[in-house]
């Protein structure tokens, strides 16, 4: 078993950032859903935030501190960060949310706000951009490719190559046992967590969300290939990725994969993030607040 250790200082701060950000029973917005909670923070241009697999609001914290003069939307997707799973208990997860995002959007009387989505947060935001093309106004995809089943079962896999690998993970992810899944998800967040501060952060997360729910997403996550609707999106997509540990690639080799599997979206951004892992806003918070102040644009 792997064994996270921290200095008192680390410790300390971890507490006080946990301390300081708003429990998830909290979140609250005059939008009734089974699916998803809303958080309102701010006034000014509207923006909606979405966390990842496993993830809530937290990991949107420090980014909303730092950048005032907007109206935040945060996302908290039921059965992730402690939320009661709910309307996710059964099912599809990462489509349905996508479709009651669009849906909160009308209701809330959004006039076409950006849209920042972390991982899994950035594969809702893109089916938001093709499905509903006229609910956003641009999109930032934090460190996600359109087809993450690719990244696991290899660039030239059939899709039944790729369920049979996401078949796997999820029956590997249904097995382990409550100490299994807690040291998995410590090597996890190690990996996807440079800022030891925020390790505890996102390891918090992680360990109050639903297995189940949490299993199911990530298999539907690695079952979607969103490649052949992304010629439908017509807004201005910017796209932070950092380049996966491990990989046999040059940066320049790295480039390019994401050059091509975004080809599709005329007019796409895209920024390698250096010296980062998967929480670009933790692990390079003034990096990733300058970009997303460009993408935002004048408030």
């Amino acid at each position: 078993m792997t064994r996270m250790t921290f200095s008192r200082r680390t410790l300390c701060a971890a507490v006080a950032a946990l301390a300081c950000l708003p429990s998830v029973a909290a979140f609250a917005a005059p939008f009734a859903s089974s699916r998803i909670s809303v958080q309102i923070e701010g006034s000014g241009p509207d923006v909606v935030l979405i966390p990842g697999l496993n993830s809530s609001p937290r990991a949107w914290a420090s980014t909303v501190a730092a950048m005032p003069g907007y109206r935040y939307h945060l996302v908290q997707l039921a059965g992730f960060g402690g939320a009661p799973a709910a309307g996710n208990k059964a099912g599809d997860v990462v489509a349905p949310v996508a479709e009651e995002i669009a849906r909160y959007l009308s209701e809330a009387g959004l006039k076409r706000p950006a849209v920042i989505g972390h991982s899994m947060g950035g594969t809702i935001g893109l089916m938001l951009a093709a499905r509903h093309p006229d609910a956003l106004a641009r999109l930032m995809v934090v460190d996600m490719v359109p087809a993450l089943g690719a990244m696991f079962a290899g660039p030239d896999a059939t899709p039944a190559q790729v369920e049979a690998v996401a078949d796997r993970i999820a029956l590997a992810m249904r097995s382990a046992s409550p100490a299994q899944r807690r040291a998995s998800a410590a090597v996890t967040i190690n990996g996807m967590v440079d800022n030891l501060a925020m390790r505890p952060v996102a390891l918090h997360d992680v360990l109050a969300s639903d297995p189940d729910v949490g299993t199911r997403a990530f298999h539907e996550l690695l079952l979607t290939n969103l490649g052949p609707e992304l010629g439908k999106i017509t807004v201005p997509v910017s796209v932070l990725y950092v380049q996966t540990r491990g990989v046999p690639m040059t940066p320049e080799q790295f480039d390019a994969v994401y050059q091509s599997v975004y080809a599709p979206i005329a007019g796409v951004t895209l920024k390698r993030i250096a010296n980062s892992a998967h929480f670009i806003m933790w692990d390079q918070p003034q990096r990733f607040q300058s970009e997303a102040k460009a993408f935002l644009g004048p408030r």
